[in-house]
């Protein structure tokens, strides 16, 4: 406990002295010197914290963290393998340290996520003798876990990601082990149960490969079903794993339009955007898609050309500009990690590679992608 008091002062007063920085840049020539300050009118602007954020991190950045982001996710510390690994075990710790961190920056926590097919113990479908469990024991379960990981923290989280995932991309239900049980059920139970477990929470939908309009069109779907039951939904989740040149913004934009006009908000999540070649044309975020590395697959291991450094500072500056246009539809863009070195596309779909998806790089320093988000706002400052 001694230690966590310790980091914590640490990071509190690393985030300070950037802030007073920042606001002394601020008042000298009213240009917003963060992310943060300068989309705090438009929408918030979101980071995915990761346990080296929290354990291992460096004073720099957990200044960055502080200064430049409105509200943090989780990365993979609240999935369910991760913090509910055994049916009577919940891991809490880490959890709690990101609330407490998020809570002393003056930040908002977006939780993530309640019922996913992936990052989950096997325990929650199957029996002891390894056979899929009845729908009255899903739910069972399903209701315990989110009774106490969104019950814990009511009142100190915006909202969850209650589903993830639950289509394929022609708009069908995926077949995991929750649809295999219990059908589209499992999905109406998870918003009755966090709506249950905190009344004032943001509960959404969230998948990838959302510019693909069957699988809007199935999320929307979705998202009208749990209305339709009197249950609570806010918004839908719209993954941005994308690359430098895809999918089109037009598609993009039109999958926001659809979300809005059917009555509810719109997240960009998880952003990164990728720079490596795609031999196999793996799209979306499946972890299970994989290709073994090689030269082909990886290259940019020693470095980052300047023209792909262009292209991919100005697809950003592309999407920005779109998310600008629809900021009265959109309320959050999180973007998923830190920095390049944190960000997991370094090992997806091969492992190994070295990626340069995010806004800051290996040192932590703004990447030109980065400059340009900052003078979109900067102009009409």
């Amino acid at each position: 406990m001694k230690m966590i008091k310790t980091y914590i002062v640490t990071v509190f007063l690393g985030a300070l002295m950037w802030s007073c920085q920042s606001d002394q840049g601020q008042h000298e020539d009213e240009t917003p010197q963060s992310l943060r300050e300068a989309y705090a009118d438009d929408f918030l602007i979101g980071t995915a914290l990761g346990y080296s954020q929290l354990i291992a991190s460096s004073e720099k950045e957990q200044a960055l963290i502080a200064a430049q982001f409105s509200v943090v996710t989780p990365e993979n510390m609240m999935k369910w393998e991760r913090i509910h690994p055994e049916p009577y075990t919940f891991n809490f710790g880490l959890p709690d340290s990101l609330i407490e961190l998020a809570s002393r920056n003056n930040q908002k926590v977006f939780g993530h996520t309640l019922a996913w097919h992936s990052q989950t113990p096997d325990w929650l479908f199957e029996d002891s003798l390894g056979n899929l469990i009845d729908t009255a024991t899903l739910f069972a379960r399903m209701e315990h876990h989110i009774n106490n990981v969104a019950g814990r923290y009511k009142g100190k989280i915006l909202g969850w990601d209650v589903v993830n995932e639950a289509l394929n991309n022609d708009g069908s239900y995926r077949n995991s082990k929750y649809y295999q049980i219990a059908g589209e059920e499992f999905i109406f139970k998870a918003f009755e149960y966090a709506a249950k477990a905190d009344p004032n929470a943001e509960l959404y939908y969230n998948d990838y490969s959302m510019n693909v309009q069957s699988k809007v069109d199935g999320a929307v779907e979705i998202a009208t079903k749990v209305r339709d039951k009197g249950l609570r939904i806010d918004g839908i989740g719209m993954q941005g794993h994308w690359g430098i040149d895809r999918p089109s913004i037009d598609l993009i934009e039109q999958s926001i339009l659809k979300i809005h006009d059917a009555g509810f908000k719109v997240a960009i999540t998880e952003l990164d955007i990728d720079v490596l070649p795609n031999p196999y044309r793996i799209e979306g975020a499946n972890i299970s898609d994989s290709f073994e590395n090689n030269a082909e697959a990886n290259p940019y291991a020693d470095g980052l050309p300047d023209s792909v450094n262009q292209a991919h500072a100005q697809r950003y500056e592309e999407l920005f500009k779109l998310f600008l246009k629809h900021k009265d539809k959109i309320d959050r863009v999180t973007f998923w990690g830190v920095h390049d070195g944190h960000s997991w596309k370094n090992d997806w779909p091969a492992r190994g590679r070295t990626n340069y998806c995010l806004v800051f790089d290996r040192n932590l320093d703004p990447k030109l992608a980065y400059d340009k988000i900052m003078t979109l706002k900067s102009e009409t400052h």
